[in-house]
């Protein structure tokens, strides 16, 4: 593209009309601002925000843990967030392309795309189940409503079984020491009839065929939605990103009305200040702002890399970040007020009927909504809400693979066939998907989630900021976003950038180290080959960074290893902006075509070839010349 554009400029054509016809018809944009905002807000907000977050804070002393998260939500979050999408929407690339800013790092970006891949892969499971349920949902009874079924075992006590009058009346010990034997039949439900559990990790047993079909479901509908890339999904976007708060909002109304639903919201609310002075307080709180932020995924560069040049992505970044922690503590009043009313139709305390994740999404609340009138109805609206955040999320990480794909491939041939490169992506994720569809399915789900997303996206996302704002340098970024936006980074952003959040990050990673237990199911413990293979998933992507380095280098140019490591970490020659309209300052291509020969023959001495094409060109002022040799140092 490059060197045509150079061509053109020499022709005296308008190089800006010429561009902008080329980007667009190749690569794509988004339709408008909104869509960007809509589909970045889908991503945040995800799965994590009901099942993970409500949970969080009522375990790590309710309204006092608002306070750590907050605070790690304007240090760290919102700065993370606006260093992305600054980085994809300057050089509009996608999570590989970017590192043209240092070639030495673009291991980084390999590193995020093995992440999207897991994530990938057992996000659309999830969907799968909540695809099943929402299913199943559409009879007159719930079919974990009562406890008669073929699956269920003696143990099984419904909610609504048996007369309740008379088992109030049973004094109160005898009634706890049945809640505590006592299994709902909504988790008879999950565990013996729709995941058919096996007793260990190894023994995968038979594919659950409902399962697949709904995986299936799942990933044809992600594909559809993504057929035209962002064009397609932008339009998807209007209803998948706003309805899940439609939902959320009739859910609320419904909730806080029942009996019982105040003892609930107030064990989630109530702040227990002690907890505050816990370090492990505040490791849940940075590791739930940057896991439910979708920093170091590579999602956020990609889809930064569909704006426009000058759009303001210090805005956007504010905006979305807080929508994000805001919908978060949104639900948690939707999950506790129901859990609420749940335990005072039980009459236990609230913390016995509390769960996270799969066992909130798929056992706890269920079974709450089995104990409402037009049951059916709620449990279609909640598992429907599931399906919508979760793809929300899954359009990302899907995309970012391909723009990634298309990007480094990056010739005409594949930019014309990009929706066989989604489709291709799709089957792949498909068929990975099945064995997580298996009767040991759910062992190997969390086995993903646990490790191959947690300790390598700290890490990722750490050397991410020291390889901006130390390699390629702050000044030099600094002046990029004000080339960009008009403005450079506020103040705070900058100290942020380049001492607080890596200082943030590194104590995440610290955290994460000395917090491990090895992973558990229920009274399930996972056997010692098992988490061998977590930890070589979640090192899968980390070492990606070092292999590429190393690769890198032993490429380069230069005769001591101190010239090559120079030569591999400096910026290259087509980093910067896209556009040739935008390309001014330090980027201007101001080489006439013998100065441009001349530094290809010498690549010995790029310093030479460089003050002589600056001498060569007096287009560019002396501050521009200057600059770019500073930055080149």
């Amino acid at each position: 593209i490059d060197t045509s554009h150079g061509i053109s400029l020499q022709n005296g054509a308008v190089p800006g009309e010429q561009g902008k016809q080329e980007k667009s018809v190749k690569r794509g944009n988004w339709g408008n601002q909104i869509e960007f905002v809509l589909t970045s807000v889908g991503y945040a907000v995800g799965l994590g925000n009901v099942w993970r977050f409500p949970y969080l804070c009522y375990r790590n002393g309710g309204g006092a843990f608002m306070f750590p998260y907050f605070i790690m939500l304007v240090f760290c979050g919102i700065p993370l967030f606006f260093m992305e999408l600054s980085f994809g929407q300057f050089a509009s690339q996608g999570c590989l392309g970017v590192w043209r800013v240092s070639p030495m790092f673009k291991g980084v970006g390999y590193g995020m795309m093995v992440v999207s891949t897991y994530i990938g892969i057992y996000y659309n499971v999830v969907i799968c189940i909540a695809f099943y349920y929402f299913f199943v949902s559409m009879t007159r009874v719930l079919p974990w409503t009562y406890c008669s079924n073929p699956w269920n075992t003696p143990d099984c006590v419904g909610v609504l079984d048996g007369n309740l009058s008379s088992r109030a009346a049973l004094n109160l010990t005898q009634l706890l020491n049945t809640t505590q034997k006592r299994t709902s039949p909504s988790e008879e439900y999950w565990r013996r009839y729709v995941l058919n559990l096996s007793d260990d990790i190894g023994n995968l047993g038979e594919v659950r065929l409902p399962l697949l079909g709904c995986l299936g479901v799942s990933w044809v509908v992600v594909f559809l939605c993504l057929i035209k890339g962002v064009k397609s999904s932008g339009k998807v976007v209007y209803f998948t990103a706003t309805f899940p708060y439609v939902v959320l909002t009739i859910l609320f109304v419904r909730g806080i009305t029942l009996e019982g639903a105040l003892t609930g919201i107030m064990y989630y609310l109530t702040p227990q200040w002690d907890k505050i002075l816990n370090a492990k307080v505040w490791g849940d709180a940075a590791s739930q702002i940057f896991y439910s932020l979708g920093c170091a995924w590579g999602g956020l560069i990609t889809m930064a890399s569909y704006n426009k040049f000058n759009n303001n992505c210090y805005r956007d970044s504010i905006i979305i970040s807080i929508t994000n922690c805001a919908t978060s503590v949104y639900a948690g009043f939707v999950i506790f007020s129901i859990l609420g009313f749940m335990a005072n139709h039980l009459g236990v305390d609230v913390s016995k009927v509390a769960d996270h994740g799969p066992g909130l999404a798929f056992v706890a609340y269920p079974e709450a909504l089995t104990l409402l009138p037009i049951s059916p109805l709620w449990s279609i609206l909640f598992f429907f809400m599931l399906i919508l955040l979760g793809l929300g999320t899954q359009f990302c990480l899907l995309e970012t693979l391909v723009t990634a794909i298309v990007d480094e491939v990056g010739n005409e041939w594949i930019i014309r066939k990009k929706t066989f490169v989604t489709l291709g992506v799709a089957v792949a994720g498909f068929l990975l998907g099945v064995p997580l569809t298996t009767q040991a399915g759910i062992y190997w789900l969390l086995l993903m989630d646990n490790y191959a997303a947690s300790f390598s996206l700290v890490v990722i996302s750490c050397i991410m900021c020291v390889a901006i704002m130390y390699i390629y340098g702050h000044r030099n970024y600094f002046k990029d976003i004000e080339m960009m936006l008009g403005f450079p980074p506020p103040l705070f952003f900058q100290i942020c950038w380049r001492f607080i959040s890596p200082a943030i990050i590194f104590f995440i990673l610290v955290f994460t180290v000395i917090q491990y237990r090895p992973i558990s199911y229920n009274e399930y413990v996972y056997p010692t080959w098992a988490i061998t293979i977590g930890f070589l998933m979640a090192l899968s992507s980390v070492i990606c960074i070092p292999i590429y380095a190393i690769y890198k280098v032993c490429r380069s140019e230069g005769d001591t290893l101190l010239e090559r490591l120079k030569n591999a970490t400096k910026a290259s020659k087509d980093w910067g902006p896209a556009l040739p309209e935008h390309r001014s300052g330090r980027y201007a291509p101001a080489f006439s075509p013998s100065t441009e020969s001349h530094l290809e023959v010498q690549p010995l001495q790029p310093e030479k070839g460089q003050s002589e094409a600056v001498a060569a060109s007096p287009v560019q002022g002396s501050n521009g010349s200057a600059h770019s040799q500073d930055s080149r140092l």
